[in-house]
């Protein structure tokens, strides 16, 4: 099988990251947010891609989505990224790249990275000094997620469905979820993954994806690989015994 650039896999989660070129800003103001967000909207309907959680930053956005088709998340990034790159030049009077080359992702075992993932992504904006609280930023999925207002682009997962019953009851227990947090070793293993295209979630998870792909999935296991012997050192060896 073809070594794959990235693993993308319908009916599963993704986590998906969008950098500007040498983390320059990809909004000067409230319009460029709106656009990019509209653009999000409209071609996650094209191309079937459910989205449960998304962040827009000054450099980057973040999102969270599960594709129908095994071509509809890199469709949708791709139509994304150039429709607003071509807005964003003929706006802003610019040419040439904005991106820092091609999105990074990770798919993820969503009983227990889903929300994780979740609360991370809606929380960069207070990481980053923002913000005061994650469910007051403008450009993100939060004040949706606990209910504040309504998104028409987020489509909850079966793992936020779950929290509770009741709308009210699944709000509140987001809430609570997102003042929790996530632990800093979780929230770095969540970002290396999508950096580095690893699959998140249990030994199993990985191993099960791994059989359906030639692409390394994992990271290597630390430390330098065995030299392999010479003819010369084998032979010795062998007369050795």
């Amino acid at each position: 099988m073809a070594r794959l650039p990235r693993l993308t896999l319908p009916g599963m989660a993704h986590y998906v990251i969008q950098r500007g070129n040498n983390q320059q800003a990809i909004f000067q103001d409230a319009q460029d947010y709106a656009v990019l967000k509209d653009l999000l909207r409209e071609m996650a309907r094209r191309f079937q891609v459910e989205v449960h959680g998304y962040v827009l930053l000054p450099s980057q956005f973040h999102v969270l989505a599960t594709p129908e088709t095994e071509e509809g998340l890199p469709l949708f990034m791709q139509s994304v990224g150039r429709s607003y790159v071509r807005y964003f030049n003929n706006r802003h009077g610019r040419s040439g790249t904005l991106w820092e080359g091609r999105y990074r992702s990770t798919v993820l075992e969503a009983p227990g990275y889903l929300l994780p993932c979740m609360v991370l992504l809606e929380l960069q904006p207070v990481e980053q000094g923002l913000i005061g609280q994650a469910q007051d930023y403008a450009w993100s999925s939060c004040a949706h997620n606990v209910g504040r207002q309504q998104d028409g682009l987020v489509r909850s997962h079966a793992q936020y469905w779950a929290l509770a019953n009741t709308p009210f009851a699944r709000e509140a227990a987001y809430q609570r979820v997102l003042e929790q947090g996530v632990a800093q070793a979780v929230a770095e293993e969540i970002l290396e993954a999508a950096s580095k295209g690893w699959a998140l979630g249990s030994p199993h998870f990985v191993a099960r994806l791994q059989q359906g792909t030639a692409r390394r999935l994992t990271r290597r296991r630390p430390g330098r690989p065995a030299r392999a012997q010479s003819a010369g050192e084998s032979l010795q060896h062998v007369n050795a015994h």
